[in-house]
């Protein structure tokens, strides 16, 4: 019976809501994922919105999938990014509260009447957006560490936020409008438009929360290819070019004063053991450094240990340390390109 009344109570919550939604997936060769993605929204306990899959200049099927989901389907010149095909969906969009959810990504079933409901009860509410859950769809170690890293930041960050996330986020189209929606022109493939957009919204005295009861399975399987590519040009350069030209972004998120020591610390370990080589003694320097950047980092790893158990913990800290290697690696190059012109003159 509890049970029962605990249905009846969603189900009549959920008919007290009456908020219409545009739901944006922009979408590039995305035929593995996207079946998955739309079958999910499909099960949602909220039905109010329309669906908008705007095709990327795909060269597989997922313009066909689409529309086997009865998607709306747009077609944006591509590939030019999904910060241009989000920007066209929403133009193409018919309500109020743009969602943005990314063709590789499995809402759960609550995600869009949560969203509903933060709307329709706020009105002062700009954007909001949530996490990756903690069962990535791909099994391999790097995804796993990838996804529940992105995971453990988003549920340990403020809540009121001043950044965006559009792999599942959400915002009021007028705003969206107004503020010039993605910037195409900065950022023509997947990178950090969505950080720029979440800053320039609270740059202009907008609300932006994250909800981190927002949950999505991320389904992309890393390769450690792809992601050291992705971490350095698509993410760490563009977001240190963003840091050292807008201030007040320096602590947030994942880029605060625990990570930048964690760095520095990384870098000591790094220069101690190559030393070591030659004089044994730097060794220890290499093992203080290293109990440093782990002591620094003991909740994200304790965070591992107990999600995935000792041995994935273990298996992951080299993978960490090598983030802090390359991630400050580009914010220094891309700090010195700034000075060094500025000293010429």
């Amino acid at each position: 019976m509890a049970l029962l009344h605990s249905n009846m109570s969603e189900t009549a919550s959920l008919h007290r809501i009456s908020f219409q939604l545009s739901v944006i997936i922009p979408v590039y060769n995305g035929s593995r994922y996207l079946p998955r993605c739309l079958a999910a929204l499909r099960q949602s306990t909220y039905q109010d919105y329309e669906l908008i899959v705007v095709d990327n200049g795909s060269t597989d099927n997922s313009v066909a999938i689409a529309q086997s989901f009865e998607a709306r389907i747009l077609h944006c010149p591509g590939p030019s990014g999904p910060g241009a095909a989000r920007n066209m969906g929403a133009q193409h969009a018919a309500y109020d509260v743009l969602v943005f959810i990314d063709a590789d990504v499995v809402v759960h079933n609550d995600v869009l009447a949560r969203i509903a409901r933060h709307f329709q009860d706020d009105q002062e509410l700009a954007a909001l957006f949530g996490s990756y859950d903690t069962n990535p769809g791909a099994t391999n170690l790097l995804s796993q560490y990838k996804n529940l890293l992105h995971h453990y930041v988003h549920q340990h960050a403020n809540e009121q936020a001043r950044t965006f996330w559009a792999g599942c986020g959400a915002i009021r189209k007028d705003l969206f409008m107004s503020v010039g929606m993605f910037d195409t022109a900065a950022y023509s493939r997947p990178s950090i438009e969505d950080i720029e957009l979440g800053d320039r919204l609270y740059r202009g005295g907008l609300r932006i929360t994250l909800d981190k009861q927002l949950l999505a399975q991320h389904l992309k399987e890393w390769r450690l290819r792809s992601l050291v590519y992705a971490d350095v040009w698509c993410r760490a350069i563009p977001w240190s070019q963003l840091i050292l030209t807008r201030q007040g972004l320096l602590n947030d998120l994942n880029v605060g004063q625990t990570q930048r020591i964690s760095a520095l610390g990384t870098w000591v370990g790094l220069g101690s053991l190559v030393l070591g080589l030659l004089y044994p003694t730097m060794l220890w320097g290499t093992l203080l450094a290293l109990v440093l950047v782990l002591s620094l980092n003991r909740g994200l790893f304790g965070f591992f240990w107990r999600l995935r158990g000792p041995v994935f913990a273990g298996s992951v800290v080299p993978i960490h340390l090598l983030y802090f290697l390359y991630s400050s690696l580009a914010f220094a190059w891309v700090a010195g390109t700034q000075l060094f012109p500025a000293r010429r003159s």
